[in-house]
């Protein structure tokens, strides 16, 4: 049988209101003591007590969800940022509604007037950057949203990244250190300010290394079809380029999809040296000598998960007043 407020308060011989006022988190704000603030937590728990999620929402306005917009579920990366999104959500009392993508534009607009439908307290996505019309429209809401790994440098809005020029410049710099001078690069999406952004790193490490920029090691790969579509890009560096020394990869899905390549080729990976940017586990035992810049996923996660809750709750207190943007790049880890 579900238990209520009131079946709480009446075992505790308490009333109604300090029970909601207690599992409400206002205990310390109302004067109520610790100790019966325990008494009343483990009772709760006790009697299996399941709050009312729909009275809840009427009384505050708020529906305790956050949704979530990730372009590829399958790709390792989103998924683990998706897994620590709901970590940090979880312990700031919201729920997480996911949507794919598949980093298509109007599956995107749909999302996003999907989950506003669904009443939700505020939005995070890497978004497709192709078009930005839902984006214009969320900030003429002033709807609490927030933007990672991807964004618009060109509007004013919050966003969570990485340095994805430092990081890139780290690599293809560390590889010039190990005696590399004809570094391809294998990159997708040029659409994406993230993407050309780590391009930007790779070519001012080859530039300030007194190596001039070759566009026959410029390999760029069509993201819908990247598994199929590497292949006649790295034949044609191959050709081109037949004493190229070392790859850097700007995703580890490309990097993932080139191995794949080298093994249908019969082509030793250890001839040559990788960089790449995020990585898998599998990448250890099939280059443990390559160089990765590790993403940090938790807190990319946690500190979009601080920006979206932190806007949520202003705009809930301040309705007349648009939050300030919060811009957050963040370093990776290399290994």
């Amino acid at each position: 049988m579900k238990s209520s407020l009131k079946d709480i308060a009446e075992v505790l011989n308490v009333s109604k209101t300090t029970v909601s006022w207690v599992l409400g988190g206002k205990g310390d704000e109302r004067g109520i003591s610790a100790a019966m603030q325990t008494k009343v937590h483990d009772m709760a728990r006790k009697m299996n007590y399941q709050p009312n999620l729909i009275a809840r929402s009427l009384n505050t306005g708020l529906t305790s969800t956050i949704g979530l917009i990730i372009p590829d579920i399958t790709d390792s990366f989103y998924s683990e940022v998706a897994s620590s999104f709901e970590k940090a959500a979880e312990k700031e009392d919201f729920y997480v509604m996911i949507g794919n993508s598949e980093s298509n534009p109007e599956r995107e607009r749909h999302l996003i007037q999907m989950f506003k439908s669904r009443q939700v307290d505020g939005i995070a996505l890497a978004p497709t950057k192709i078009s930005r019309s839902e984006i214009d429209r969320l900030m003429d809401e002033h709807f609490p949203f927030v933007l990672f790994d991807r964004y618009y440098p060109e509007i004013k809005t919050n966003y969570v990244i990485v340095n994805n020029e430092d990081s890139s410049y780290q690599l293809v710099r560390n590889m010039v250190g190990r005696g590399c001078r004809k570094i391809a690069i294998i990159t997708t999406n040029s659409h994406l300010r993230t993407m050309n952004m780590r391009r930007e790193g790779y070519s001012s490490a080859l530039l300030e290394s007194g190596i001039e920029l070759d566009p026959n090691l410029y390999g760029e790969v069509n993201f819908s079809d990247y598994k199929k579509g590497i292949f006649p890009v790295l034949d044609r560096i191959f050709k081109q380029v037949p004493d190229v020394q070392g790859f850097f990869f700007t995703t580890h899905i490309l990097c993932l999809a080139a191995f794949e390549y080298f093994h249908a080729r019969h082509i030793s990976l250890a001839s040559y040296e990788f960089s790449c940017i995020h990585g898998m586990p599998a990448f250890q035992c099939i280059a443990p000598s390559m160089q990765i810049a590790r993403m940090p996923v938790e807190q990319i996660a946690e500190e979009s998960v601080r920006i979206l809750v932190k806007n949520i709750k202003y705009r809930q207190a301040h309705d007349d007043t648009v939050f300030p943007p919060e811009e957050v790049s963040l370093h990776c880890t290399f290994y």
